[in-house]
């Protein structure tokens, strides 16, 4: 009889697996190069829900027909500027802190007594980037706002005109973002805790006669070495991994005027919010970073849907 043989359980592009160290990840804004100046923008996730649009894509088997597809509801508060980072061979020469910040601010980091806020005689640098916080506390869900570092699209010059213009003015996603745009979306998983390896890696279980348990491997490797190898399955942390959601559409774009109320684990929207087709990773009230393509798909480009309404 041949030797039973079955492919690897479990990824090794995550690894390893243990929960994320920040909410909002970290990106890589250089390999971004498309978006309207701002490259990014924080949002909380609301839900999901249904929604009825009007299949208006080319050659698609329902051109012309309504359809019900599955959408997020995500909202978008304000956001404003905390720092602006200038940079020298990849690193932060040069920080910059922002004017009118708000001080719910010292919920989150120790802001400093007293830095440089002249934008004219900065020198040497090759690459101009600003560090955002949100306005969390006009959604209602919390006061603590959240940071992360967005990047900048056009000339070094039209960079440095453009954080002079927003410095200490609140930036709203509808300058940056429009209704039938690609998205990426890049958060944390859900967190689910501890897991055995059946469910983290989805190994098959044991015959109902086997020892020492069903649902663990049966075995943990050879003698030689003498060790454990991370190859093995085994029990261990689920969720709150960084994820990246590709290629989202834009299906509608507005300010909340009492139409999203009584959402599940939310409650109602406050602010600006944007619905895209598809699930988005995370819980409710779970914090987002909604940046430009990376890398536009044809398929989910000509995707076309006429937003309808929502079906509640």
């Amino acid at each position: 009889m041949p030797t039973r043989k079955s492919p690897r359980k479990g990824s090794l592009q995550y690894w390893p697996r243990k929960r994320a160290n920040k909410f909002l990840p970290s990106v890589n804004w250089k390999a971004i190069n498309s978006g309207k100046f701002l490259k990014g923008f924080i949002c909380y996730k609301a839900g999901m829900s249904s929604a009825l649009v009007k299949d208006e894509t080319p050659n698609s088997m329902t051109k012309n027909k309504k359809i019900v597809i599955p959408v997020t509801i995500l909202e978008c508060p304000p956001i404003k500027v905390f720092s602006v980072r200038f940079y020298k061979n990849n690193k932060v020469s040069k920080e910059i802190l922002g004017s009118n910040l708000d001080k719910e601010l010292k919920k989150k980091i120790k802001l400093p007594k007293a830095k440089e806020r002249s934008l004219e005689n900065i020198k040497e640098y090759d690459d101009v980037r600003i560090l955002v916080y949100s306005q969390s506390k006009k959604t209602g869900i919390k006061k603590a706002p959240d940071l992360s570092e967005i990047g900048l699209t056009g000339r070094i010059d039209e960079k440095i005109n453009f954080v002079k213009d927003n410095l200490g003015k609140e930036i709203s996603i509808f300058d940056f973002f429009e209704k039938g745009q690609l998205i990426d979306l890049r958060g944390l998983t859900k967190g689910k805790g501890f897991s055995g390896p059946v469910k983290r890696f989805g190994i098959t279980l044991k015959s109902s006669k086997s020892e020492k348990g069903r649902r663990r491997p049966g075995s943990l490797g050879p003698w030689h070495p003498a060790r454990v190898t991370f190859r093995v399955p085994q029990a261990g942390q689920l969720g709150m991994f960084t994820r990246v959601i590709y290629n989202n559409k834009i299906l509608d774009i507005g300010k909340a005027e009492n139409q999203f109320q009584n959402i599940k684990n939310y409650g109602k929207i406050k602010t600006n919010y944007i619905i895209v087709s598809g699930s988005i990773q995370g819980p409710a009230k779970r914090q987002l970073l909604i940046t430009a393509p990376l890398r536009e798909s044809k398929k989910q480009f000509k995707k076309n849907f006429k937003f309808l309404e929502i079906i509640k």
